[in-house]
């Protein structure tokens, strides 16, 4: 049966279809596209994506659509693409099957046809590895063919479909895909989930959102005269623009009646204005109309006519077809793409069939659906059938049949890694949980293979009895938390475990209760909120049970919280235990996050050789296990450690792995931001800026944005301050340092050190020493060499800098010395820690007025194996400064030239600037291609940098910290004279600000001590 076109002219959208045009002609070009089509309903949406389909298949293009569905809150987990997979299945046969080899056996979820889906039911990283081999399918079709996916009605779709559109549009880079979704915008209520989805999706530069205004009067007209088959007359148009408001689905429906001779009295309302043709068609269309409003958006023709053969009044084959044929020429109905069922041609017209419906009589249809559907699931596809089957008893108010069609669905919904969707099944399973007897309840077999290390029962170990078999309301909270932490819902995760916690019997099963506080303090954790306490609790509930998967993860989780706060050694023996008893056991993941976790407390505690060698195992007996989460968490932390021992370009590759890994295993959302973080700061270490920049780059166009804001954060202000952008690096660091709600050290030294670099380039002294002591303050254990001896450098230096102004100077003994104390207590073993103290020990020095050449010289040799450019410029240049200030010209030149390539390398801008200054003010040739500014710009200036006497005694004040009108009062000028002069001597100094020309002045010493003790003192 065909449709009949209600409206043969389609008329206006001419702006939109030339965006969609350009869109695709962009995606062919390797340049992936996305738009998003919004719009009330009825304003054609659909109108305008099939005539650009059209004109895409002229072009040569391949297209797919697929449609969400609404069925229940949210629609079919995966459904449109689902849909879309099967059409090009259909499309292009063999061509997708070859596209798809490698990857059936997980897309197999999505579409059946792929063959028999891998056996996952406990895996959290399922749903990620879907999404990879989804993209890389899409990736290889777009190889030979630009691929058009389209998804309508998305202000319909599961939560599952949306992310798996969103990690599309972010993952696939240089394929000739285009993806065009479109939605109700009249539907987005304030908290519509697809709000924030869009507002998210319209910060990426390869998405476009185009919204469908309503037609004009002449748009309206040239419907109408397409519609009637002759020019309407004036008031015709008139009255149906004005009452269709430019709606075209309105101004279809009112031309049609009219056109039927149904014109008279036709009704204002919207609901009256959609039923009317309903209530022109003969009864027997009527009633099918009714149960096919029920069946959902679309409903199959089999299960149709077997809902129709009640026994009642049914209608014969050829009836029930000369029915549908008679909707379908009404253009109320559609058949559905697939062919082997009917769509409302327009979804409000079912929404007002149904919402037409008594109460009673919406029940006893859906019971008739259900009924049918149970006794013959085959009449609709295998991966709907259990969720409609749920729905379906759901609207029948049938709690007793409800529920145990919503635990399947829920399972199944699992199975094919939509978790989204599988708690909220599981949430309308404890919803009806008390709706149903009890022996309803105990009657309800369990239906999962308990995912990690939750107890099945409460007897875990011990004897089981009968009742273990029963599925209990703890269970199904269980499962919920599990669903929701995987589908990223953290704070439903948090409601879930909380109400769990009330309902089981710690006495009796103290296994279960210490697995929810487990989750517990997962669940906060993730939040940035406390719950650390949950681990010490989960402890004490399983301290003197025997050996058990949870006893192990609780041990582990312990190590592991120690290792990210303030490290004792008694973790070490944690983690060992944790080990040993997941081994036992046969926890395998569990006895290898416990290795992992050990082996970065033997780095921290000075055993760095035992440490890569326990990570090292740890790694190759996880790639041995499969266990792709753990894999990256121990790549990850290997690379970390590397990094913290100097050895960045190992540790750059095993991030490099580790991105690779998360990419393979579709884990990239997962863990990617850290990985990528950890990879970057290794490439900043080694001088490879350039990169670092790029892999930032790479990042923030990549599947997620919010994993870890603190380390990604504080990477770009590392970043900008090399580029001597410090007011944008301090608002960078200031933002990392407030996501660190937990405060853990490996995020908080490295930020503190950055902001006590910025506060002293920026000519903030006293910030630069309230930074440090804010931190000294907090209580540090050993372990943290790499982090805190740089901080105590860079602090030190910015003491020494400043020596001779008498607002730094008052206090200073006491910050030296509580730097050294900070230093006695660490332990530095390898060669970088012992280089970085031996830089400290000469910043204390040269803070004190004190000779450190020896200093300087022992850094240099511990440093210079190990080819890191930011330590070695800084040595090279305290050594240069050294050999100025006792005449060895030859040897200040080649050490600074050095210096300062080390500084490029590093892309540190200042420290380029400085090498030059001091190249400048003593007179040493740098050698060819560096620039000889001295020569260029000859002058008798004792500075070196050409100030007049006047801009001298100007800088000198500014080095008080005096302002241009105090820096006026002073010289006896004027406050714009001052003004003037600031301004020379910024661009003579080449420097961004007056605070970093006052801090270049302490540092290179412009002035003597004297000179700046004898300034007035006014302020």
């Amino acid at each position: 049966m065909e449709q009949t076109s209600v409206s043969p002219v389609f008329v206006g959208r001419g702006r939109e279809t030339a965006l969609l045009k350009a869109a695709l002609a962009r995606a062919g070009a390797g340049e992936p596209q996305t738009v998003l089509v919004g719009g009330e309903a009825g304003i054609g949406k659909t109108r305008l994506v099939d005539e650009f389909l059209r004109e895409a298949d002229r072009q040569g293009a391949v297209s797919a659509v697929g449609g969400c569905l609404e069925i229940g809150a949210e629609g079919l987990p995966y459904g449109p693409l689902a849909t879309a997979l099967r059409r090009l299945h259909r499309a292009l046969g063999p061509e997708l099957e070859r596209a798809a080899d490698g990857l059936e056996h997980h897309l197999a979820r999505l579409l059946p046809e792929f063959g028999q889906a891998d056996t996952e039911p406990n895996d959290e990283f399922g749903r990620a590895r879907l999404f990879d081999h989804t993209a890389r399918l899409f990736e290889r079709l777009g190889v030979e063919h630009t691929l058009v996916l389209v998804v309508e009605d998305l202000h319909w779709s599961d939560r599952s479909t949306r992310e798996v559109l969103s990690y599309l549009i972010r993952t696939l880079h240089g394929s000739r895909v285009m993806i065009v979704a479109t939605y109700r915008s009249d539907e987005l209520h304030r908290r519509h989930p697809l709000r924030p989805y869009l507002a998210e999706l319209d910060r990426l530069r390869t998405v476009r959102q185009v919204e469908l205004e309503r037609l004009g009067r002449a748009e309206v007209a040239a419907q109408l005269t397409g519609i009637l088959g002759e020019p309407p007359d004036r008031g015709q148009v008139d009255r149906i623009h004005r009452r269709a408001e430019g709606n075209p689905f309105f101004v279809e429906e009112l031309a049609t009646a009219q056109r039927e001779g149904c014109i008279v009295g036709i009704p204002d309302t919207l609901r009256d204005i959609l039923l009317v043709r309903v209530e022109t068609l003969p009864e027997d269309t009527q009633r099918i109309l009714r149960l096919a409003a029920e069946g959902g958006t679309c409903v199959e023709h089999d299960l149709l006519a077997a809902v129709l053969d009640d026994g009642a009044g049914a209608l014969r084959e050829d009836g029930l077809i000369e029915a549908l044929r008679t909707a379908v020429g009404a253009g109320i109905l559609r058949p559905d793409q697939d062919g082997d069922g009917y769509c409302f041609r327009h979804a409000l017209v079912r929404e007002a069939v149904s919402d037409d419906l008594l109460p009673g009589e919406r029940h006893r249809i859906n019971r008739r659906f259900a009924t049918v559907l149970e006794a013959t699931p085959d009449l609709v596809r295998s991966e709907a059938s259990a969720a409609r089957l749920a729905n379906y008893w759901y609207h029948a108010h049938d709690p007793a049949r409800a529920l145990p069609t919503a635990l399947d669905a829920a399972r199944l919904a699992r199975h094919r890694n939509a978790f989204a969707e599988q708690l909220r099944m599981l949430e309308r399973a404890l919803e009806l949980w008390d709706q149903v007897p009890e022996e309803v309840q105990a009657g309800t077999l369990r239906p999962y293979d308990w995912a990690e290390t939750y107890p099945a029962c409460g007897c875990e170990g011990a004897v089981h009895d009968t009742s273990c078999a029963e599925l209990q309301l703890v269970d199904v909270l269980a499962e919920a938390v599990v669903a929701a932490r995987r589908s990223g819902d953290w704070e439903r995760a948090l409601g879930l475990v909380k109400r769990a916690l009330t309902l089981v019997d710690e006495e009796r099963d103290p296994l279960r209760a210490a697995w929810f506080r487990v989750q517990m303090a997962k669940t906060c954790g993730y939040l940035n909120r406390p719950g650390g306490g949950e681990i010490e609790y989960a402890y004490r509930l399983v301290a003197d049970l025997g050996p058990t998967a949870v006893q192990a993860e609780v041990l582990a989780m312990e190590a592991a919280q120690g290792m990210l706060a303030y490290p004792g050694r008694e973790h070490i023996a944690v983690a060992e235990r944790a080990a040993a008893i997941a081994r036992e056991v046969g926890a395998e993941a569990v006895e290898q996050h416990a290795r992992i976790t050990l082996a970065v407390l033997y780095g921290e505690f000075g055993d760095p050789d035992r440490a890569v060698e326990v990570l090292t195992d740890a790694i190759e007996r996880t790639r041995a296990l499969g266990s792709a989460d753990v894999l990256c968490r121990g790549l990850n932390n290997l690379g970390c450690l590397l990094q913290r021992f100097g050895r960045s370009e190992e540790a750059a590759r095993r991030c490099r792995e580790g991105l690779r890994v998360a990419t393979s295993t579709g884990l990239l959302g997962t863990i990617g931001a850290c990985l990528s973080g950890n990879l970057v700061e290794a490439l900043i270490s080694v001088g490879r800026t350039a990169e670092a920049v790029e892999a930032l780059e790479d990042w923030d166009n990549g599947p997620s944005l919010d994993a870890y804001p603190e380390l990604l954060d504080r990477l770009r202000a590392e970043i900008l301050y090399l580029e001597g952008d410090f007011d944008r690096a301090k608002e960078y660091n200031d933002r990392a340092r407030a996501a660190d709600i937990a405060r853990q050290p490996q995020n908080v030294l490295p930020a503190a050190a950055l902001a006590v670099r910025i506060a002293a380039r920026q000519g903030r002294p006293l910030a630069a020493r309230a930074e440090l002591l804010a931190l000294l303050d907090t209580e540090l254990t050993a372990g943290f060499e790499a982090q805190l001896l740089p901080l105590l450098v860079h602090a030190a230096g910015a003491e020494a800098d400043t020596r001779g102004l008498p607002a730094a100077d008052l206090g200073r003994p006491v910050v030296l010395r509580r730097i050294a104390q900070a230093a006695a207590r660490l332990d530095p073993v390898l060669a970088l820690h012992r280089g970085w103290a031996r830089l400290l020990d000469g910043e204390l020095a040269r803070a004190e007025g004190a000779d450190a050449s020896a200093h300087w010289a022992a850094a240099l040799d511990l440093l210079r194996p190990l080819d890191l450019p930011e330590p070695l410029a800084l040595a090279l240049l305290r050594s240069a400064e050294g050999a100025v200030a006792a005449g060895r010209r030859e040897e200040a030149a080649g050490l600074l030239r050095e210096a300062r390539e080390q500084a490029v390398r590093h892309g540190d801008r200042a420290r380029i600037r400085e090498a030059d200054h001091l190249a400048e003010r003593a007179g040493l040739p740098l050698g060819p291609g560096i620039p000889q500014r001295a020569a260029a710009r000859p002058t008798a200036s004792p500075d070196g940098f050409g100030l007049t006497p006047r801009e001298r005694d100007v800088l000198r004040l500014l080095a008080l910290g005096r302002t241009n009108r105090q820096i006026a009062d002073e010289l006896f000028i004027s406050p714009k004279t001052a003004s003037v002069h600031v301004s020379n001597i910024l661009a003579k100094l080449e420097v961004g600000g007056r605070g970093e020309a006052a801090a270049l002045a302490h540092r290179l010493r412009l002035f003597p001590e004297e000179e700046l003790a004898t300034a007035s003192p006014r302020s």
